[in-house]
């Protein structure tokens, strides 16, 4: 789908300010509600925007540990091994991937024992052949929309109707 500089614009302010409403949104933008609101809706449906909900802090919730697992399959195994991984509630994510491992995952954990539970539990799943777990120790750019949404407003063609400015609020 193609962006232009006013849909950049809500999104900006979205992700700026998610608690804001459509209302405050279309009044720092200068734009209309209904146009706000229009726009937000296509941008759901067409996927753009995928969740509503907030950011969570695992760390914040008593899971500290940050570490990803890479998990070698064996063929054939991927659909059943999917449906079984998403059964464990430390997996927080988990995407197929080229290269040696088939599948990588984000987990988090209490403690390195904890961690090491949570390893076992993806080792007792069916079709893994082998794992390689790398944790995390620092956090060096964290997950980060605005800089994208900047570039993307960049070449973004401009509205007929008027010209918005995406700001980086951080």
């Amino acid at each position: 789908m193609l962006l232009d500089q006013i849909d950049c614009a809500i999104l900006g302010e979205l992700l700026a300010r998610p608690k804001a409403g459509v209302r405050d949104y279309a009044r720092t933008l200068g734009l209309a509600r209904g146009t706000v609101q229009a726009r937000l809706d296509r941008l759901t449906e067409q996927g753009v925007v995928g969740d509503y909900a907030p950011a969570l802090s695992h760390a914040a919730l008593g899971f500290p540990v940050l570490a990803f697992i890479h998990i070698q399959l064996q063929q054939g195994s991927l659909e059943l091994f999917t449906k079984e991984l998403a059964s464990l509630a430390q997996v927080v994510e988990a995407h197929s991937v080229t290269g040696d491992a088939d599948v990588l995952c984000r987990v988090v954990a209490r403690d390195n024992t904890d961690l090491e539970a949570v390893i076992q539990a993806i080792l007792d799943v069916g079709g893994v052949v082998r794992t390689r777990t790398e944790i995390a120790l620092t956090e060096r750019v964290p997950r980060r929309d605005i800089s994208l949404l900047q570039e993307l407003a960049t070449t973004a063609p401009q509205s007929s109707r008027t010209t918005v400015q995406v700001d980086d609020h951080s």
